[in-house]
């Protein structure tokens, strides 16, 4: 299994900046996708930004251009630099990997963070 543990989650004003960060441990060695997501209550947690593990990223068209995913394999950590914040980003951002199974390399193992508020507020 794999735990994963967030932080740089805090209050920020509208056009300002923060990074989250996110550590991965244990079982890392098939680590295949990391990423983030995030959810704000009454709606379905959405795709942020995701990267695989030959750096191929992916991003919500609501963050392109602002957000930027970042990793690092050999130490198995992911961040999230999110730049000119909206109101509208405010959400809890939750770490994600998948990672593929040993007895099948189609199937992967899905993990979350335990998630860290973002607000953006003046």
């Amino acid at each position: 299994q794999v735990q994963l543990v967030e932080s740089g989650g805090g209050l920020v004003q509208p056009g300002g900046s923060l990074r989250l960060s996110c550590a991965a441990s244990g079982s890392t060695s098939r680590i295949n996708v990391m990423g983030w997501f995030r959810q704000v209550p009454g709606k379905q947690r959405e795709l942020v930004a995701t990267a695989t593990t030959n750096r191929m990223t992916n991003y919500a068209d609501s963050v392109e251009g602002r957000f930027t995913v970042s990793r690092d394999n050999a130490k198995n950590t992911v961040d999230l630099l999110m730049d000119s914040l909206k109101p509208e980003d405010t959400a809890v951002y939750y770490c994600y990997v998948a990672v593929r199974s040993l007895g099948n390399p189609n199937t992967e193992n899905h993990y979350w963070g335990q998630g860290t508020q973002v607000t953006v507020s003046s």
